[in-house]
This record gives structure tokens, C-alpha cells and sequence, in this order.
């Protein structure tokens, strides 16, 4: 760990846990940026998937099917 990073380390944790947890955030608010490409790939998944279930091609499980099963674990 380069200075810079021991002296921001010594901040962070110096810091209160609500103060950390809005420094988190933020930082993964900067990292997570919006990628056009992936957007329209998962649009088109998803309509794709829309019109195969519309279609009756896939085999469809109940809500009551699926809590459950996720209700047993």
C-alpha cells in the first residue's frame, strides 16, 4: 500500500460505520456507470423471453411452486 492509500486506510477508519457506509456508496455510485451496449442486449433478451413465454414455448412454474421450494432451504 502506497502512502496515500495508508493515510486514506487511517481515515477510513477513523470514521464512523454511517459515515463508511456513505463513502461505500458513493464510490460504487462512480464505478457503476450505466453501459448503453449491455442495456440493449438485455432489452432484447428480455423481449425475446416475453414472446417465447407468450407463445406458450416454455415450461412455466408457479408462484406456489417456487416459494415452496425456497421456503424448504
Amino acid at each position: 500500500m502506497g502512502t496515500i492509500s495508508k493515510e486514506l486506510s487511517a481515515k477510513i477508519k477513523s470514521l464512523p460505520d454511517n459515515e463508511k457506509i456513505e463513502l461505500v456508496d458513493s464510490i460504487l455510485m462512480q464505478l457503476d456507470k450505466p453501459d448503453p451496449e449491455i442495456d440493449r442486449i438485455w432489452a432484447e433478451e428480455a423481449k425475446k423471453r416475453w414472446k417465447t413465454y407468450k407463445a406458450g414455448k416454455v415450461e412455466t412454474v408457479s408462484y406456489e411452486q417456487v416459494m415452496k421450494k425456497h421456503s424448504a432451504r
